[in-house]
């Protein structure tokens, strides 16, 4: 079902049945209930976000559903990677048994990427599927997670390894939520609007290298010109293959290091964007490798990478370990990592990516100096938050 209301940019995501609207529209937080209200959703609506989001968002957000004669029912958890498990889905389920939840109840995932895969997998599984609509309140999860329906939580083993796809009623994208997130998170979630211009359009990746220093001040319309270009992409790719069978594995660039490398962080060094980001970088020198792509590819993601403030050294890994990680990823395919390489800059290819192959690609990094840098290493270490 489309919003009745036209204020704010509409991006369609065309799934036939499934079909929703993603809204960027300064402000549209503030006035939840009467979004939801167009959409025809009533009665109890569990409000799932973290605590550091709860600080700014969650009173004013709750005022806005009661005032449209919803019934918001906060669940607050803790924020961070490391939430997202099994025992966060029972303690959400826990939540809406205890409060009589019903097929027409709906949730509202009010964060980051985690809160958006923590309550769309929850909707997903309560009493076989409940509605759900997503609030994004970070860069990574505005231009990424919440659009496309995979929700799920990780496993000891890897990342997303347990979920489901299951499509939210809506998208509410309020670019001014971004004004309360750490600066590092701001620029992790650069990550993913750079892959984008990788994946798919050249002339928006040039954007992107004319306008990160303006990206990085928060200026107010190329901000929305990053969120909305990486939304359309996003909702184009998602509309031609919602399941993830074939053209929607290009927007795993990246991914396939990225995630070894948290995996192998135990999700406390590196958080989504950072890891991404090496990952833009390292499969892109790994495709020169494989013979997919010339070194100037590999120069330009690294300088954009770079001015976006991201790391993109590799960190000390031993390859063991590095492709241990990568097999448990959910991309593996009959025993064989998928990945995906950049032909060009707004061109990408899928393949499968043979041990022997990354071996000799990560045994030169041994003696390839520049694609070392302790100061990168001593950043990953680090820890983040979602909002200040």
């Amino acid at each position: 079902m489309g919003i009745a209301r036209t204020i704010g940019q509409r991006i369609p995501v065309s799934l036939g049945e499934r079909s929703y609207d993603i809204v960027v529209e300064p402000g549209v937080s503030v006035s939840i209930g009467e979004s939801l209200r167009n959409l025809r959703l009533t009665g109890k609506i569990g409000i799932v976000t973290d605590r550091h989001v709860a600080r700014h968002y969650l009173k004013r957000t709750a005022d806005s559903l009661k005032q449209a004669g919803l019934e918001p029912v906060p669940i607050v958890l803790p924020p961070g990677e490391r939430s997202k498990t099994l025992a966060t889905i029972a303690r959400i389920l826990d939540v809406l048994a205890r409060h009589k939840f019903e097929r027409r109840s709906m949730l509202l995932a009010l964060g980051g990427g985690v809160v958006g895969d923590l309550a769309g997998f929850a909707a997903a599984i309560y009493q076989r599927g409940i509605p759900f609509v997503q609030v994004p309140t970070t860069l990574v999860a505005q231009v990424d997670s919440s659009v496309g329906g995979k929700t799920g939580v990780d496993h000891v083993l890897g990342k997303n390894l347990i979920g489901a796809f299951h499509q939210p009623r809506a998208v509410f994208i309020d670019p001014d939520t971004l004004r309360t997130l750490p600066r590092r998170e701001w620029v992790a979630g650069l990550a993913e609007v750079i892959k984008y211009g990788i994946i798919a359009d050249e002339s928006f990746f040039s954007f992107l290298e004319e306008s990160m220093p303006g990206l990085l001040k928060l200026e107010e319309s190329a901000v929305r010109q990053a969120i909305v270009r990486s939304c359309e992409i996003k909702a184009q790719v998602v509309a031609e293959d919602e399941r993830e069978s074939d053209r929607r594995r290009i927007l795993n660039y990246g991914h396939t290091i990225g995630h070894a490398l948290e995996s192998l962080g135990g999700y406390r060094g590196l958080i989504h964007g950072e890891a991404v980001g090496i990952g833009l970088v390292q499969e892109a020198d790994l495709a020169v490798h494989l013979g997919v792509c010339e070194r100037d590819v590999v120069t330009r993601i690294r300088r954009l990478v770079q001015a976006a403030g991201l790391p993109d050294r590799m960190p000390t890994t031993s390859f063991s370990a590095l492709w241990q990680a990568m097999q448990h990823d959910k991309k593996v395919v009959g025993g064989k990592v998928v990945g995906v390489w950049p032909v060009r800059i707004g061109e990408v290819v899928i393949r499968s990516l043979e041990q022997q192959a990354c071996a000799d690609w990560h045994r030169t990094l041994q003696t390839n100096g520049p694609n070392r840098s302790s100061k990168r290493v001593r950043r990953i270490r680090g820890g983040g938050r979602r909002h200040k």
